[in-house]
């Protein structure tokens, strides 16, 4: 069973799940947009629109082919994160997983839904509760910059905003361990 982790402050629904599976973590986040799924699909594969809302992307659009992630944001002491992968499952423009160093598994579907598409991204990966949260708050915050880059605009990495991933940690922090999500066979 999932856990939904709602902001209280803003009755998101666009915060994420966690459920816990053969002791990996399932980090699930689900976003509608209103852009055609063609559009989405683009930006969640072309280097070019990835750099403006994930990372710096090499890819090779082909299952079996190799993806290069090379995070743009750093931490507070200036280190960025670098994901090496391998693309599992492609069948464009529905489905993308890929599996990495880093980040364990990726996956991004999309199905066509009312007025655009809807988005369902899970990361699959074994983590420490401290971790799990703040990858939470970071692919929050990483889906929210991919609503804006589907409207033009683009996160400026230099000056990138810390404060939103920090409000978002701070958000998975409150909320309870127990609820984290059960354990699925």
């Amino acid at each position: 069973m999932s856990t939904p982790f709602r902001s209280q402050m803003s009755h998101s629904t666009a915060d994420g799940t966690v459920e816990t599976r053969n002791g990996a973590c399932i980090l699930r986040f689900e976003r509608h947009f209103h852009h055609p799924i063609q559009e989405v699909w683009a930006a969640i594969t072309e280097p070019e629109q990835l750099v403006a809302w994930l990372a710096e992307t090499e890819i090779e659009p082909r299952q079996g082919g190799h993806v290069r992630l090379r995070w743009l944001n750093t931490d507070e002491r200036g280190n960025s994160a670098v994901m090496n992968a391998t693309i599992t499952q492609f069948d464009p423009p529905r489905l993308l997983e890929y599996s990495g160093d880093i980040h364990g598994l990726l996956r991004w579907e999309l199905q066509e839904g009312e007025d655009g598409c809807i988005l369902t991204f899970s990361n699959t990966l074994s983590i420490s509760d401290e971790q799990l949260r703040k990858n939470l708050a970071g692919w929050h915050v990483h889906l929210d910059f991919l609503a804006e880059a589907l409207h033009g605009l683009a996160v400026d990495w230099p000056h990138w905003p810390l404060d939103r991933w920090s409000e978002l940690y701070e958000h998975y922090c409150q909320i309870d361990t127990n609820r984290i999500g059960k354990e699925i066979s």
